[in-house]
């Protein structure tokens, strides 16, 4: 049985592209980029060049990037590095759990935090960023950090993340956007979007896991979260990862020429196929986030009457993996936070499943799935007829 993969926002294949670059700084070019012989200047120059490629991907100066472990620490050092007791993070509900716990964990420490709720179709209204940075002039007297994510990784909705970001200027807070699920797949420049942090996750764009980069607009104060050397300028201590950090430059620079190559509107193309296709099969069904901008790859629908996680165990058995919405919130027993915000109901918040295609993904594999999920849903319906919708 081949086995065919439509979960990419948990996590992309590596590129071969991408794996035959790294491969020489695992075996030959083994120095550590701090030090000053060949085989370390070396290991400096790789990571000088994977700089300078990722900033080319978002359009900013080679020293605005700092390269961390992934999405989830690039998030926690905008956030934890620009906020301290007595300011002010305003957020949203539909963040990832990287945001979100961070400002939990923020709030404990003194910093007043504002979630903003989102439409039925899961974007947020400039006009409640607006009231709540108004609310925030009055109250607060420390700094104010703006963090809203670019692409949602459940449904794939986009922000309009320049005209929040213009209010938050407008205001004199700063704005950070998480843009893991974006980078790769939109042209992201960070002029355009007048940002000041952007995150990035190298797995979300068929680098190696355990990497990521954080822009940092130049004269933006960054403290670092932990303690050492004086690496990455001294706000990421420790010793760079120089192949996952050349496997994140080389992968910018396929992204680019992806991008270019008009891979956004093939791969657009393909969800459509496949989103009509499963409605016009499957009744009592819909798209979540139907209507509103979204990335090319991400499809979420709900099928009334059953449990996705049935769904997804009963198609994973037939050899097609898609998911029950974040894939780092696998087994979790409450429904998506991103689902209920959107004003969805409980049981049709268990009832939704997230298909996220890859550049890889083919019309015969759309085609496949079109075979099997409509056949899984009919199947577990009859077996469970008695879950509401």
């Amino acid at each position: 049985m081949r086995r065919i993969y439509m979960d990419a926002n948990a996590t992309t294949p590596l590129l071969p592209e991408v794996l035959d670059a790294m491969r020489p700084y695992w075996i030959e070019h083994f120095g550590n980029a701090s030090s000053i012989h060949q085989q370390g200047q070396q290991a400096r120059a790789a990571v000088n060049r994977a700089r300078d490629s990722v900033a080319a991907l978002v359009n900013c100066r080679a020293a605005e990037i700092i390269f961390t472990s992934g999405g989830t620490e690039s998030n926690n050092l905008a956030l934890f590095g620009t906020l301290a007791a007595g300011d002010r993070l305003i957020t949203t509900a539909i963040e990832h759990h990287a945001v979100l716990h961070a400002a939990q964990a923020l709030a404990e420490r003194g910093i007043a935090v504002t979630f903003l709720p989102v439409t039925a179709q899961g974007v947020v209204d400039p006009a409640t960023l607006k009231a709540a940075l108004q609310q925030s002039d009055s109250q607060q007297q420390g700094k104010t950090l703006v963090s809203v994510m670019l692409a949602n990784n459940e449904t794939g909705v986009l922000q309009p993340i320049r005209e929040l970001a213009d209010l938050a200027h407008a205001s004199g807070a700063l704005f950070h956007t998480d843009a893991a699920q974006a980078a790769g797949k939109l042209d992201l420049n960070v002029k355009q979007l007048d940002c000041d942090l952007l995150s990035i996750a190298a797995h979300k764009m068929y680098a190696p896991q355990g990497l990521g980069a954080l822009f940092v607009r130049r004269n933006v104060r960054l403290q670092p979260l932990f303690f050492g050397g004086r690496h990455e300028r001294g706000r990421r201590p420790g010793t760079e990862n120089v192949a996952g950090i050349v496997g994140l430059g080389k992968a910018a620079e396929v992204a680019r020429q992806w991008l270019a190559s008009d891979g956004q509107q093939s791969l657009t193309t393909l969800r459509d196929r496949l989103e009509q296709g499963l409605l016009a099969q499957i009744e009592d069904s819909a798209v979540n986030g139907a209507g509103a901008p979204r990335v090319a790859n991400t499809s979420n629908l709900y099928f009334d009457h059953l449990e996705a996680e049935a769904l997804v165990i009963a198609l994973d058995l037939k050899g097609l993996a898609v998911s029950g919405g974040s894939a780092c919130q696998s087994g979790a027993t409450e429904p998506s936070h991103v689902l209920t915000a959107m004003g969805l109901s409980e049981a049709r918040a268990r009832a939704s499943i997230r298909i996220s295609l890859t550049r890889q993904t083919t019309v015969e594999e759309v085609d496949r799935a079109l075979e099997l999920i409509p056949a899984a849903v009919l199947r577990l319906r009859q077996l469970s007829p008695t879950i509401a919708g």
